[in-house]
């Protein structure tokens, strides 16, 4: 939680979520607002060497105190190599972020058809073809997807 002091009144500002599509060649990205209602597509970052340094960097940058990653399972509901590549990934980027003082939690959504649903939304409101042929777009959108559900999850159980 990040304290602002503006025109002599403390203000509070909740920590925003951080949303990852994580996939082998790009990883897509999407940030929630602070009161954890919306969430934005952020882009999409290169699933290379600097990756875990890079998230953890915009955690600190954006003051992220929770990471939802789409876990990736069968239309059955099982557990694929994907799965388990994923989990390998949140526990490293765990790990990192515990050596680097970093505290966010890591949590896990199921992703089953976000980026279907990503490129059915980019079809909806990306006008130019040659925008809707961009490959991360789909990444980000899906992180979107993901990052929106689980904010609306969180806010149904809430209500009960």
């Amino acid at each position: 939680m990040i304290f602002i002091l503006q025109h002599n009144q403390i203000i509070t500002t909740l920590p925003k979520y951080l949303g990852i599509d994580y996939g082998l060649k790009r990883v897509g990205i999407a940030v929630s607002d602070e009161s954890l209602t919306i969430s934005f597509p952020r882009d999409y970052l290169p699933n290379d060497s600097k990756l875990i340094k890079t998230l953890t960097e915009l955690v600190r940058e954006e003051s992220i105190g929770k990471i939802v990653i789409g876990m990736p399972v069968t239309m059955s509901g099982e557990r694929s190599e994907q799965t388990e590549i994923t989990s390998q990934f949140s526990a490293k980027l765990k790990r990192y972020l515990e050596q680097k003082e970093v505290s966010a939690e890591i949590d896990f959504i199921d992703e089953r058809l976000t980026s279907r649903m990503a490129g059915a939304e980019i079809i909806r409101t990306v006008p130019k073809r040659s925008k809707r042929r961009e490959k991360g777009l789909v990444d980000e959108m899906a992180a979107q997807i993901i990052l929106q559900n689980y904010l609306d999850r969180e806010k149904n159980l809430r209500q009960n």
